[in-house]
Order: structure tokens, then C-alpha cells, then sequence
């Protein structure tokens, strides 16, 4: 590897638009490899005790005392030669931190070997003595070092970044090393699953686990993926949602109760999709929709507030979300009134087609009325709900899961969580007559083998629960993907997932 060996000022430019290619640098550093162990120096060794972090290095700094000893260890993603010394800048989980090494300080053939053997992207341990330099920086003067991890690839500048959004999400690993707003972004959405269980566990719910490989895939409408268990000759599926088997808990009499999990939909990949997401998913007996908004509007208000230092106002996009206002709420059939600009009497059995084809939508023969107010709002509505917004009573025929409303049985008790213009989370009063549930089954099996992928398959099973009596009951499901999205403020899903699916490389 080249170095610019004039004067004291000696730079290692081993990451500049200039460096030799990678696979160059590739070979430089088997090289390497070898002669290390030609020297008896392994270069992926066991483990060293590392007794401090680079931020406990800043934090305990008094400048009166450099006698604090530490051994840290982390990546060097910087190295600066100046003639019998050498400046790194190494990083770990908590941040960043310069290390010295000396020529006096380690001796002459282990500074040899640290100037001859060290590049950037190197894991390395150093035990020193904390100390300020002239221009005031907190330093670890070494005393010994131990490269623990070759590093056999040059690593990309954090000053220059990843130019390719593929490698971003193919190579994750580079992309955190380099990009510390996307470390703050997946640390962020941590924080996010654990606040949810925390608000959760504080509200006398238990966490519950449920199969992901289930016999008959249900809870939403979607399509499923399908694999095969060898040893019971059966197919499976990857569960689309933990819905039936978790109301079949509540059955049981766990009557508070939620899962943090994960769902598979073998649907299409977009900024807003992923065929693996996760969800939050609770079922609570003897409380509605309507204690569920409350609830749901408290949860993701303390959610917001935490994440992001008592601020309750992000912004996504181009748009200014605040979590602050009490959230908006309105039935499908007002807001498709509000945004189409039309009437009831525009909404009615016959008139609807009319306001279709104004609109120049289009529907298959012989949907149903519920159908086409939900095709309404799905085209002229969601786009414009930036706010939060609680969108309620949605139609029978789009919800075979929910209870019917009393006065109207067109309707179910249900509402949707709109935010940005897309769907946050989805909750209804849920199903409990057996009876009734069956038929809805039968209603989707004959759509299933009529062609429509993503119908409900007939559970008999689950009917079977039902008929030994669920009580009254609101379930609440969100994609905590999408808050993520949401609280970090990126519009694009594949940034807040670590390893999205990706189409294979060519």
C-alpha cells in the first residue's frame, strides 16, 4: 500500500477517490495475511477483555487526571501517520474515539508492525492512558495493541459514503459501518419495539407467542407463502397474522394479551411494502373499537414523545406530522363525502355506480355496495389523510373478520389508522358469533376457488372455538415497520428494515 511519506504530516490516503481498486487492495492485504503469520502473528486471534467503550473514554475524562487506564476495542475507520507516531480514529457501538500510537510508547518492532500490518476497517484492540491533546481532543495514548479482526477489503469513506442505494441494502454491514444516521435510524426502531412492549406491559397486557408456520393461513387478506413439512407429509404456511390463533387465547381466557411478530405476504415489494414485515398485534375482551382508539392514540403519543425527545411533531417527506392534536375521526362514508365532494344520496345502492364512473372507476359485475364505497375511499380518500386519522364503520363486505354494526348491518365496528397517507393500523369489535363467522368463511372459500388469491381459507377450527364462546372483544394490529418509517422520518420501508428482500443480483 502507498503511503505519502513526506515530512511529518504524513496522511494514509487509503480510502480517497484515488485508491487502488478493490480488488487490488484485495490482494495487498492477503499479503498481509501471510506475512503475518510468517511473523507468528495470527490475524483473526480469540478474544481480549475490552473494559471500556469509546463514549466511557469521553465521559470519565477529568482534565487533571491522565491516569485512567483502558483497553477499548473497534474499527479503525481512520490512520494518520507522522513519522515514529500514528493517529487512528477507531469506532465501536457507542461512537468514536482517537487512539495514539507511538514508536516510545510501544516499542520499535510493535510500531513497525503497527505501521507495516494496520489499515482501515481493522478491528484492533489498545490498552492506554486517556489523555487531551493541544487541539483539545480526549485521546488514548497505547501502550499495547492486538489487531483482533483483518479487515480484507478496503472500507468505503464515510466522507464519500455509498453512492449505490443496492449496496445500502445489500451490504448492510458496510452501510452501518459508514452511515451513523442510519445506526441512529435502526437504534430508533429498537427503541420503538421496546416503548410499544413497555406501554403494553404497563397497561396489564402479556406478551404471547403463536405458531408462523400454521395449517391454514388466516386473519388477513392476503396471499400466502407456502412451504412443506417433510415428516407430516403437509403443507404449510408462513402465517399472514397471529389474529385467529390469538382470539383463540382470549377464548381460553387470557383476556389481555398482544404478540410482536413477524408476517410473511407473498405480495408486491414497493416503498411501503415488504413481503417479511413485523407487526404489534392485542386483543383485549370487554372493550370496543372505541376504547381501542383511546388507547391506540396514548400508545403511539408516548411512542413519539420518547423516541424523539419530547418532541411529538416529525416530519416525513415533504410533510409536517404532528402526534400532538388529538387525532381526527371520521366514517369512511364522511370522509368519502368530505374528499369526492358528494352526498348521501351520491353513497346510496344505486347511485354509487354513478360516482364510479365520474371517477372512471372500475369494478368487477355484481359488487357489492360495501365493495365500492371501499374502492371510493381507497382511490380518492387515503392519499389525502396526512394527520393522524381514525377512519370508522367500514363495510361488511371488506371485513370478514368483524362484528357487525347494530344499526346498520352493512357496516362493521371498525376503524383504520391513517397517518401520511398510509395505513398505520387496523382494529375492529371482532367476530363472535359462530354462526355468523361460518358463513363469512363460506363467503371467502367460494371467492378463494373462484380465483381471488388473497380470500380467507375456511377454518373450521377456529369456528370450533368460537362456538365455545369468545366474549366481546377489539383486537388492534399495526405495522411497526411503517411507525418506524414514520418516526424516523424516511419514506422508503427498505430503510428501516435491516435486510429487506431484495430481487437477486443479475
Amino acid at each position: 500500500m502507498k503511503k505519502n511519506t513526506t515530512q511529518e504530516t504524513t496522511v494514509v490516503e487509503k480510502n480517497s477517490p484515488a485508491e487502488q481498486s478493490s480488488s487490488e487492495e484485495h490482494a495487498i492485504r492477503q499479503q498481509k495475511v501471510e506475512q503475518m503469520r510468517a511473523l507468528g502473528i495470527e490475524p483473526w486471534p480469540g478474544f481480549k477483555e475490552v473494559t471500556a467503550t469509546a463514549k466511557e473514554v469521553h465521559d470519565e475524562f477529568k482534565d487533571d487526571d491522565e491516569t485512567r487506564q483502558y483497553a477499548v476495542a473497534g474499527r479503525i475507520m481512520s490512520l494518520r501517520e507522522h513519522g515514529k507516531s500514528a493517529f487512528a480514529n477507531i469506532q465501536d457501538r457507542t461512537g468514536t474515539l482517537q487512539v495514539y500510537v507511538q514508536q516510545d510508547g510501544v516499542g520499535e518492532e510493535a510500531f513497525a508492525q503497527f505501521i507495516k500490518f494496520a489499515d482501515i476497517g481493522d478491528i484492533v484492540w489498545f490498552y492506554g492512558r486517556s489523555f487531551k491533546t493541544r487541539s483539545g481532543e480526549i485521546t488514548l495514548k497505547v501502550e499495547q495493541f492486538t489487531i483482533l479482526s483483518k479487515c480484507l477489503h478496503p472500507i468505503p469513506s464515510s466522507f464519500y459514503g455509498l453512492s449505490d442505494v443496492e449496496t445500502k441494502y445489500r451490504q448492510r454491514y458496510l452501510d452501518l459501518t459508514i452511515d451513523a444516521k442510519d445506526r441512529e435510524r435502526f437504534i430508533k426502531r429498537s427503541q420503538i419495539t421496546k416503548l410499544i412492549r413497555q406501554f403494553l406491559d404497563s397497561h396489564s397486557f402479556m406478551e404471547v407467542e403463536t405458531p408462523m408456520l400454521q395449517p391454514i393461513p388466516g386473519g388477513a387478506a392476503a396471499r400466502p407463502f407456502i412451504t412443506h413439512h417433510n415428516t407430516l407429509d403437509i403443507d404449510l404456511y408462513l402465517r399472514i397474522a397471529p389474529e385467529l390463533y390469538l382470539k383463540r387465547l382470549i377464548v381460553g381466557g387470557l383476556e389481555r394479551i398482544y404478540e410482536i411478530n413477524r408476517n410473511f405476504r407473498n405480495e408486491g415489494i414497493s416503498t411501503k411494502h415488504n413481503p417479511e414485515f413485523t407487526m404489534v398485534e392485542f386483543y383485549v375482551a370487554h372493550q370496543d373499537y372505541v376504547w381501542a382508539m383511546e388507547l391506540v392514540e396514548k400508545m403511539l403519543r408516548f411512542v413519539a414523545q420518547e423516541v424523539n425527545n419530547n418532541c411529538l411533531q416529525v416530519t416525513f417527506g415533504d410533510k409536517k406530522i404532528d402526534f400532538a392534536k388529538p387525532f381526527v375521526r371520521m366514517s369512511m362514508a364522511d370522509a368519502v363525502k368530505k374528499y369526492a365532494k358528494c352526498s348521501d344520496d351520491d353513497l346510496r345502492e344505486g347511485a354509487i355506480d354513478d360516482l364510479l364512473r365520474t371517477h372512471q372507476i372500475s369494478l368487477e359485475k355484481n359488487a357489492p355496495w360495501g365493495k365500492k364505497l371501499f374502492v371510493l375511499f381507497d382511490q380518492l380518500v387515503e392519499p389525502n389523510l396526512e394527520q393522524p386519522t381514525f377512519i370508522t364503520q367500514f363495510p361488511v363486505a371488506v371485513s370478514p373478520l368483524a362484528k357487525r354494526n347494530a344499526n346498520d348491518p352493512r357496516l362493521v365496528d371498525r376503524f383504520e389508522l391513517f397517518v401520511a397517507g398510509m395505513e398505520l393500523g387496523n382494529a375492529f369489535n371482532e367476530l363472535n358469533d359462530p354462526i355468523d363467522q361460518a358463513e363469512r368463511f363460506r363467503e371467502q372459500a367460494r371467492a378463494l376457488s373462484g380465483g381471488d388469491v388473497e380470500a380467507h381459507h375456511y377454518d373450521a377450527d377456529f369456528v370450533q372455538a368460537l362456538e365455545y364462546a369468545l366474549p366481546p372483544t377489539v383486537g388492534f394490529g399495526m405495522g411497526i415497520d411503517r411507525l418506524a418509517m414514520l418516526l424516523t422520518g424516511t419514506t422508503s420501508i427498505k430503510d428501516v428494515i435491516l435486510f429487506p428482500t431484495l430481487k437477486p443480483k443479475d
